[in-house]
């Protein structure tokens, strides 16, 4: 499968707990930390639920 490259640009702060669960999943945990994984229906779901505060790079 190809990778998906996501990098967080939007605070966690005044966010509720499962959007801040979602960029813990997705390897994210400060800003402008970029994170690398598999593409699949599951990561993509959780890029959707915080695209606010993510930007795919590819």
């Amino acid at each position: 499968m190809a990778k998906i490259r996501i990098k967080q640009v939007g605070s966690p702060i005044r966010r509720t707990k499962d959007q801040r669960a979602t960029l813990i999943g997705l390897g994210l945990n400060r800003l402008h930390k970029v994170s690398e994984l598999e593409d699949s229906p599951e990561v993509r779901g959780m890029i959707r639920k915080v695209q606010h505060m993510v930007e795919v790079q590819g």
